[in-house]
C-alpha cells in the first residue's frame, strides 16, 4: 500500500460510501484519511462506519487517519406561510423573533444572538449568499433590512453574518454530544465548525481531554482575522472554501488559502484545503480542467491535504474520485516547478535542538544518495517537523504509539510504521533498515537517515541524527554498541 506521492487524501463516507468494500475500494484508490460528518448520519451509522475503518486497518495493517467532522450552530430563518417568497431588489424586509409564519415583509430569525450584535449597515446572507440584506436599523428583536440581492427565500434557509463576531460558542448542545460519542468512540482528529476565536478551540480540547487532535476550520472572516492565535491553540486546519467564499468576496478566498497553508506549514501542523474540489464528479466520472486546477495549486502550495465531500460520501464515482486526486497528486509532484515552489517557500524559523536535527536530517539527504529519512516518534512533533521540511525523500514515521501513527496519516509526505518500545539506539537503526526495506524504499545497497531521541519513548527529546547502511549486517559491524 504504498503511496507514490506525498499530499494526502480526505475522503468523506456517506450513503455512496457505507459498506466495507466501497470503503476498501477508496483506501485501495488513495484515502488515506475518512471523514466522518456529524451533520448527517446517526449515531450508529457512524459507529458502524468508524468499525468498517478499523476493521480495514488491521486487515491491510496499515495506521488509518478518522477525522470527525463537528456540525457547529446552525443559523437560519423560520417558515413562511406559502413555503416560500420572492424579494425584489431595494424592497424591505423584516427578521424578528415573532414565530409567526413569514410573508413578502417578514420572517422569524430565532438567533436572539444575532440582533444582540448587529449594527445598521451590516450584511446579512441568506441561502449561501444568494439573498444579500443591508441592515438599515436594529434592535434586540429586530432588524430592519434592505434587499440588496433578491430571489427565492424559502423555509428554513441559513444565514450567514459575515461583518460581525457573534457570540456563539462554536459548540452547540449537538455538538457536545456528538464530541463526546466520536471520541469515546476513537476518532483521530476532531473538526471544529464555526470558529470565531482561539477560546472556541480551547473549549473542545478541553471537552476532548487528550482523546483526539483539534483541527480547526476556518470558514468565517473573524477566524481569518484570528487566525495566528486560532492556529496556536489548534492541532490542524481545514481552509473550509465554501463558507468563506460565502461570507467574503470571492476574490479574497484563494490569496487567504496561500496564506492559510503557508502559516501552518511554517508552524508544522498539517492543513487540509477543503471543499468543492471535483465537485462535477458528484454527477460525472471526468472532473473540469479547471477543477483539475483547483486541486493542483493546493497542492503546489504545499498542503499535507485535499479533500473530498460529496465527491465521495453521495455521488455517483467515489472511487474514481479519489483516483483523480492520486493521479493529479503524482503529476503535479513530479513536476521539477512543483518541487522549486516548495523549496523557495521553507521559511521556517528554526530555535529548538529539533529543529536543526531534521532540517540536518533534510540537506544531507538532499545532497547526498540517501533513499529515505526515518523518524522515530513518541507524539508525532518529530515527524511533522521532518514533513515541514518538505524533503525530496520519502518520510517513514516509527512509533510505538498507534494513535500516533493514526494521526500523523494527515500529515504530509509521512508513512507511518508501528514499531516496538526501544531501549538501544543500535535497535532503532537496525528497525529503520528493516522498515525502509519493507516498505520498498530501499535495498540493502543502499543509506538512509535515522533521527531518535535519547531518552527513548519521552515526547520532545530529538537529538540523534545518523547516517546507516540499511543492510543490518552493516549495522552490526559498525556500530559499537
Amino acid at each position: 500500500m504504498k503511496r507514490e506521492r506525498n499530499v494526502k487524501i480526505v475522503a468523506t463516507l456517506g450513503p455512496a460510501s457505507s459498506s466495507y468494500e466501497m470503503i476498501r475500494a477508496l483506501f485501495e484508490a488513495g484515502a488515506d484519511v475518512f471523514r466522518l460528518n456529524m451533520s448527517h448520519g446517526s449515531h450508529d451509522e457512524i459507529a458502524a462506519r468508524h468499525a468498517i475503518i478499523r476493521q480495514i486497518e488491521k486487515d491491510l495493517d496499515r495506521p488509518i487517519a478518522i477525522l470527525a467532522d463537528l456540525q457547529g450552530p446552525k443559523l437560519r430563518v423560520g417558515t413562511f406561510a406559502n413555503g416560500s417568497e420572492e424579494l425584489e431588489i431595494g424592497a424591505r424586509f423584516r427578521l424578528d423573533l415573532d414565530d409567526t409564519p413569514g410573508d413578502a415583509h417578514r420572517v422569524q430569525l430565532p438567533h436572539p444572538e444575532i440582533f444582540a450584535a448587529l449594527e445598521p449597515g451590516a450584511r446579512l446572507l441568506v441561502n449561501d449568499g444568494k439573498i444579500r440584506l443591508a441592515v438599515d436599523a436594529c434592535g434586540d428583536d429586530h432588524a430592519d433590512c434592505t434587499v440588496v440581492a433578491g430571489g427565492t427565500i424559502s423555509n428554513r434557509k441559513g444565514v450567514n453574518v459575515p461583518d460581525v463576531v457573534l457570540p456563539l460558542a462554536a459548540l452547540s448542545d449537538k455538538d457536545r454530544a456528538d464530541l463526546e460519542f466520536v471520541c469515546a468512540l476513537g476518532v483521530d482528529w476532531l473538526a471544529l465548525s464555526f470558529v470565531q476565536r482561539a477560546a472556541d478551540v480551547e473549549e473542545a480540547r478541553a471537552l476532548c481531554q487528550g482523546r483526539a487532535a483539534i483541527l480547526s476550520k476556518i470558514e468565517k472572516p473573524a477566524a481569518v482575522k484570528a487566525f495566528d492565535e486560532i492556529l496556536a491553540a489548534s492541532d490542524g486546519i481545514m481552509v473550509a472554501r465554501g463558507d468563506l467564499g460565502v461570507e467574503l468576496p470571492v476574490q479574497n478566498v484563494p490569496p487567504i488559502q496561500k496564506r492559510l497553508v503557508r502559516a501552518c506549514r511554517a508552524a508544522a501542523k498539517p492543513v487540509i484545503v477543503a471543499t468543492q474540489m471535483l465537485e462535477s464528479m458528484i454527477e460525472s466520472p471526468m472532473p473540469t480542467r479547471a477543477e483539475v486546477s483547483d486541486v493542483s495549486n493546493a497542492i503546489y502550495e504545499g498542503a499535507d491535504a485535499i479533500m473530498l465531500s460529496a465527491e465521495s460520501a453521495a455521488g455517483d464515482y467515489p472511487v474514481e474520485a479519489v483516483q483523480t486526486m492520486d493521479n493529479v497528486a503524482r503529476e503535479v509532484e513530479s513536476d521539477p516547478t512543483y518541487t522549486e515552489i516548495i523549496e523557495a517557500s521553507r521559511k521556517a524559523k528554526r530555535h529548538t535542538v529539533a529543529d536543526g536535527i531534521v532540517a540536518a536530517a533534510r540537506e544531507i539527504a538532499e545532497t547526498t544518495d540517501i533513499k529515505v529519512i526515518c523518524c522515530y516518534t513518541s507524539s508525532g512533533t518529530t515527524a511533522a517537523l521532518v514533513a515541514r521540511e518538505r524533503p525530496r525523500v520519502p518520510i517513514i514515521a516509527m512509533t510505538s504509539q498507534r494513535g500516533t501513527a493514526r494521526r500523523l496519516a494527515l500529515t504530509w509526505g509521512t508513512n507511518c510504521v508501528m514499531t516496538g518500545e526501544l531501549e538501544r539506539f543500535k535497535q532503532a537503526v537496525v528497525n529503520a533498515a528493516r522498515a525502509a526495506r519493507a516498505q520498498g524504499y530501499a535495498d540493502e545497497s543502499d543509506l538512509i537517515v535515522v533521527t531518535a531521541g535519547v531518552p527513548f519513548n519521552q515526547s520532545g527529546t530529538t537529538n540523534i541524527l545518523r547516517v546507516a547502511p540499511c543492510d543490518e549486517r552493516l549495522i552490526f559491524r559498525t556500530d559499537p554498541e
